[in-house]
């Protein structure tokens, strides 16, 4: 390809071509690469001629709009208006009318050649310009609308805040709370699930030990008629809950219907149920056949008493419906027809794979699918409202009992191909790349998340209404918001599908300041502190600017080194940020010690060869020395503690030492492990695996109702409220 058009558009797309690596070396991305993510997205890259006319499309569609379809400004700054018009349109009297959130109206006129010159262009012989125009009012922070009067052309006008939710008590107070994978949450009245009623009792019995918080993975709704594809980070849709999580002895109607009564006491089902409660890993295949019945027994005792008995929830269910709107009608539809679909042929494992007639929302034999199947859709529009009212009320018992934070909520990277998000709005994502991350300490080949990425033009085009929809609805019911690799704010690591592995890809750029305004903007809207996932590898800036809007850091202890190779004091830790000790892609602190991760990684292949596992060995057995000698340093050990690693298995004392050890932390926030706090050593999930280990599976070691009477437990937590309270005194 011609060295000019070959640099245009890498320059349109955004793809950046060098990037320091996670260990800082600087790294160039080959032209191969350069132009397989070029034909990724859409460019002929063996006919230039072609990739000319195609480029020009793209440019056209931007210049050819005089308004484009999203401003995002702060409100502290002098708020602008840009128009793109051509050379015989700059001394015409344009008209417009801004119509503010709340319902005032601004009109006004304007002659574009009369502002500031930004940009000049010429393309298919025509001239454009654009203009800047400062426009002499301001807007509180919110979605206004600018439209040029006698025209459909419309703006979406976004005013944002220029900095995320802060509670009041930061100023006075350390926080610390749980993190837990809901699915994992055993207790001897769930049906071999966690559920929310679980997460309100383990909730209840965290505030009482002084919590402030408890952070969930993702709960994405997923794939009912797939329950193996179990990945909270892969999901359908990030918008919608897993009905999974759902209580289903806490579903109206449950104990007053004798139909539904009789299915759950019938000596096969409750034979089935405990064979549930005993498994170590989650059977979703097994839960889900235990729940779909009885949740669609429970749905029609709803149906039949809407009018009467269940009249009050009838009316709160269609509220619901109405503002899920026609998000909430796609996905109760994709679900409806996937089941149906993969009943049929097991290869209907998603949209991408079903008969052609099925793989448009809007065809005919969808429409006909849904006007035959209401009663379908109306069932999982049903559970997701149960799920909605279950999540909320696991947040009002963390609200009641004092926590200040209470639920604290993850939102996933991406979905998968398969998901009914790609179904609905697939001109939005690059379904010939996918997200992952080049070479680093946690993925040392390069990991590949198998997640289409979003079009960053597009996106734009759509005036960023699906980032707006998602941050909303992942804010509902919590107090705080992890976003799962923050740096896609600004770039992600797209991977071509032809690529021979994770390395052969590249940064793709998104507008960083328009999505972290929108961000600061919905978490001051709904109360949510934002803590960003910024491990890997970080470019220069980011944290700064992330730290600017009020986004929390995330700090792992056994990631957070001095130069010298040693661990950094916890006292040494930023303010703005979650420390923490581990998390779900590593090792428990059991696991670590044991090297349970090189052992197993040793089984499942991943390592290129025996010095390479070595190497590793030698490294974790020099870093358990320093973590031991910290910990001494630091006064968290007995003084007649061995000071040796060597022949050294971790126990109580150490574990525990820890955990107390990070407690001091000047981070605002602490997060730790409720798998660390039983002394488990599986972990959650191994990173690069898939079908080699049960990932997302394992359960708690103990129900709830032993481990909240497990005395060292409470020692361990009232003591990390002590020392939370201590350090926060201190730093005042």
């Amino acid at each position: 390809m011609d060295a000019t058009l070959l640099a245009e558009l890498i320059a349109f797309c955004g793809i950046e071509t060098e990037f320091n690596d996670a260990w800082g070396q600087p790294t160039r991305v080959s032209e191969q690469h350069q132009l397989a993510l070029l034909s990724a997205q859409g460019f002929d890259i063996d006919d230039d001629d072609t990739a000319r006319l195609q480029l020009l499309s793209r440019q056209l569609d931007f210049w050819q709009q005089p308004l484009q379809p999203v401003s995002v400004q702060r409100m502290d700054e002098q708020l602008q208006l840009l128009l793109n018009v051509t050379l015989e349109q700059a001394n015409e009297t344009w008209t417009f009318l801004l119509s503010s959130e709340d319902g005032v109206e601004y009109p006004f006129t304007l002659i574009p050649v009369d502002g500031e010159l930004v940009q000049v262009t010429v393309l298919d012989e025509v001239e454009y310009h654009q203009y800047q125009h400062p426009l002499p009012l301001s807007l509180a922070p919110g979605y206004h609308k600018l439209q040029r009067n006698n025209d459909t052309m419309q703006q979406s006008l976004i005013i944002t805040p220029g900095h995320c939710f802060e509670p009041e008590m930061f100023k006075h107070k350390q926080q610390w709370g749980i993190s837990l994978q809901l699915y994992g949450l055993r207790s001897e009245r769930n049906w071999g699930i966690g559920d929310f009623t679980d997460l309100g009792n383990t909730v209840r019995y965290l505030a009482d030990m002084g919590a402030d918080f408890v952070g969930l993975n993702p709960i994405h709704a997923l794939y009912p008629a797939m329950p193996e594809s179990a990945s909270p980070y892969s999901p359908s849709s990030r918008r919608w809950l897993n009905i999974a999580y759902i209580d289903v002895s806490a579903m109206p109607g449950f104990a007053q219907c004798s139909r539904t009564q009789s299915l759950v006491t019938a000596p096969t089902f409750e034979a089935q149920l405990s064979a549930q409660r005993d498994k170590d890993f989650v059977d979703y295949s097994g839960v889900m056949q235990l729940k779909l019945p009885v949740m669609k027994s429970a749905f029609q005792w709803f149906v039949e008493n809407e009018k009467t008995t269940a009249k009050a929830l009838s009316k709160s269910y269609k509220q619901f419906k109405k503002a899920g709107g026609a998000s909430l009608q796609q996905l109760a539809l994709y679900d409806a027809l996937h089941a149906h679909l993969y009943q049929q042929d097991s290869m209907n494992w998603g949209w991408p794979n079903w008969p052609d007639e099925y793989r448009q929302p809007q065809s005919p034999a969808v429409v006909a699918f849904a006007k035959s199947h209401k009663a379908e859709l109306e069932f999982y529009c049903y559970l997701q409202f149960i799920a909605q009212q279950q999540l909320a009320s696991a947040q009002q018992v963390a609200k009641d009992a004092g926590m200040l934070l209470g639920l604290y909520r993850d939102l996933a990277v991406g979905v998968s191909e398969a998901s009914t998000e790609i179904w609905g709005n697939p001109q939005l994502y690059c379904r010939d790349a996918s997200v992952g991350a080049p070479p680093d300490p946690l993925g040392p080949a390069g990991q590949n998340w198998g997640l289409p990425p979003m079009y960053p033009f597009e996106l734009y085009k759509q005036g960023y209404q699906p980032i707006i929809d998602l941050l909303r609805a992942n804010m509902q019911h919590a107090g705080a918001l992890r976003i799962d690799h923050v740096m896609a704010l600004l770039r992600l690591w797209w991977v071509p599908k032809q690529a021979d592995n994770a390395g052969g890809g590249a940064y793709v750029y998104y507008p960083i300041m328009d999505l972290l305004g929108i961000l600061a903007l919905e978490s001051q809207r709904n109360s949510a502190v934002i803590i960003g996932e910024d491990l890997g590898t970080v470019p220069d800036g980011i944290r700064d600017m992330l730290a600017q809007y009020g986004v929390y850091s995330y700090r792992v202890f056994f990631f957070e080194t001095a130069a010298d190779g040693g661990y950094i004091s916890p006292a040494h830790y930023p303010r703005q940020a979650m420390a923490t000790l581990t998390t779900h892609d590593l090792p428990t602190l059991i696991g670590f010690w044991h090297c349970e991760d090189l052992r197993l990684g040793k089984e499942l292949g991943l390592y290129k060869d025996e010095n390479q596992l070595q190497g590793l060995y030698a490294h974790r057995h020099n870093n358990k020395q320093r973590i031991l000698d910290s910990l001494h340093g630091h006064h968290v050990l007995p003084a007649d503690y061995t000071r040796s690693v060597d022949h050294l298995g971790m126990d109580t004392t150490l574990n525990f030492a820890m955990q107390r050890h990070l407690a001091v932390t000047s981070s605002q926030l602490l997060c730790l492990q409720l798998e660390d706090a039983l002394e488990m050593t599986q972990p959650v999930n191994i990173p690069g695996t898939s079908t080699e280990y049960p990932n997302w599976r394992r359960k708690l070691s103990q129900p709830i109702e032993q481990w909240q009477h497990n005395s060292s437990m409470s020692e361990l937590f009232k003591g990390i409220t002590d020392r939370r309270n201590i350090n926060g005194v201190s730093k005042k």
